[in-house]
């Protein structure tokens, strides 16, 4: 798990220019990471073009205006609870998230979960490049095609350069989009952005107001397997509580303000595109606001699809790990950043279906494939290790952990396997499925929530026969090992 003498990024000041650092532990003396800095990420991350069409979901299921944002807040609150406490693991453990896992699932085994993150990597890339494609093409006439060309490569290179780029890049985004989103918002509020009664009859259903929910809490529930990736830098004092404060206001802020600026924009303007819409009432407040406006929301989605590149990448480094160990070097990082953002291009460009059900449906299966593997995760640091692992053992089979963590994987499995029944998976392509129970409660989807609880329970109880007394051996060796290397890499600069 150590990196070459040669490939070791500098104390500060004076970082490298591209990340060295991917799948690999980050020794004290490089966490150069700040606190304030994950307020304004994460923000960001929601501050952006994908947000506003989850605005659009309950609205097309025929739920008001006031319903949606209930749903919407509630959404946004509980997913962002557990996106957040993800990220107080990162400057604890100084890992990429999916490493950390291994501890649950095993060297090997956690492939399983990889799988599902590697899917929402690509999918939320693809959702992003059609978004993008179809906004930009509808609010300035631009070709969906050469827009989807410049954004993978945009999003590649931010992805390259690594951590300390995106953060640069996410903060000046958000110093000049925010000012402008404030004023547009205000036209809104004080009814200058145009707007009218729809004639369309909007109300209340559970079907709706449950799809709207659930598809606000799939939104930072799907940041939870790399949310930590952007707080390991931070130093491993920080406390807990301050990065999930952080983290939390910073992603669910932002989520909520676009997702019912969405709503508003589907409801009062009649808007079928985000962009499209955002640009209208925009330029309706004064003229070319709209244009900037909808303009910095793209740019900020497609920097967000340099996180995801960036995540994905640390995803599949780590699932060819566990197959076959590797030196995690730059040129490892740089090859599978490529080669991802070829086959999200790809992917993306035989997606013929509208934005509000690419979105819908992308969320949705991302909701049913990550709640368990959160699940487990969460349970088994706060409840059953409590913080407290052998990170030296995370990088062999051999280790405490094993190849194969049985009480993870089964968790896993029967948590999906829980959520069967009540899925309400919406129409992909041709295809479509409602379980029996969902049936039963008139298409209303809990299943996200029936697999979170029985994960939860069934990690809860299988861990209890843990020796967890005899894991603090392997603790003791593996923090003397890393203070070694901490040493080592200090005497080398």
């Amino acid at each position: 798990m150590t990196t070459e003498a040669s490939d070791r990024p500098k104390a500060r000041p004076g970082a490298p220019l591209i990340e060295v650092r991917s799948i690999d532990w980050v020794p004290d003396n490089e966490r150069h990471g700040r606190l304030w800095h994950q307020a304004p990420l994460w923000f960001l991350g929601n501050f952006q073009y994908f947000s506003i069409p989850i605005g659009f979901i309950g609205p097309s299921m025929g739920l008001s205006l006031g319903w949606t944002v209930v749903a919407s807040v509630l959404g946004i609150g509980v997913g962002t609870i557990f996106m957040a406490f993800h990220a107080s693991q990162g400057p604890t453990m100084g890992l990429p998230q999916m490493i950390q896992s291994r501890a649950q699932f095993g060297y090997r085994g956690v492939v399983v979960p990889l799988i599902a993150t590697l899917f929402t990597y690509v999918a939320f890339n693809v959702v992003d490049t059609v978004l993008l494609g179809d906004g930009l093409g509808s609010a300035f006439g631009w070709n969906p095609a050469l827009i989807a060309i410049v954004a993978a490569a945009g999003a590649a290179a931010l992805a390259i350069f690594g951590h300390d780029w995106l953060h640069k890049a996410f903060r000046v985004l958000l110093y000049v989009s925010l000012p402008l989103m404030l004023i547009l918002t205000i036209g809104v509020i004080f009814g200058n952005a145009g707007g009218a009664e729809s004639s369309t009859q909007y109300g209340f259903n559970w079907g709706a107001f449950m799809a709207q929910f659930a598809a606000a809490a799939a939104y930072n529930i799907t940041y939870a397997p790399y949310v930590s990736d952007y707080s390991r830098y931070l130093p491993s004092k920080t406390k807990s509580r301050s990065v999930i404060a952080a983290v939390f206001f910073g992603a669910s802020s932002s989520a909520i303000w676009l997702i019912v600026l969405g709503a508003w924009l589907a409801i009062r303007l009649g808007a079928t595109d985000g962009l499209a819409g955002l640009q209208l009432a925009g330029n309706t407040v004064f003229v070319h606001l709209g244009d900037a406006t909808a303009l910095l929301s793209a740019m900020a989605l497609a920097a967000t699809m340099g996180m995801n590149a960036y995540g994905g990448m640390l995803t599949v480094l780590t699932t060819v790990d566990s197959v076959r160990p590797i030196k995690p070097n730059r040129k490892a990082r740089v090859i599978t950043i490529l080669v991802l953002t070829a086959v999200w291009y790809l992917i993306a460009s035989t997606i013929t279906s509208g934005a509000v059900s690419t979105v819908f449906s992308s969320l949705t299966l991302m909701l049913y494939l990550l709640v368990p593997w959160t699940a487990t995760n969460l349970v088994d640091y706060f409840l059953v290790r409590k913080g407290h692992y052998a990170i030296t053992d995370l990088f062999t089979p051999k280790g405490i952990y094993g190849a194969w963590g049985s009480r993870g994987l089964f968790s896993f499995a029967i948590g999906l396997l829980a959520e069967i029944p009540f899925m309400v998976l919406p129409q992909i392509g041709p295809w479509s499925y409602t379980g029996p129970l969902a049936q039963a409660l008139g298409g209303v989807d809990i299943a996200w929530l029936v697999g979170l609880l029985v994960t939860s329970v069934a990690y809860f109880l299988l861990s209890r026969s843990l020796n967890l007394a005899a894991e603090q051996a392997a603790q003791v060796r593996s923090d003397q090992q890393l203070g070694r290397e901490k040493e080592a890499a200090t005497a080398g600069h």
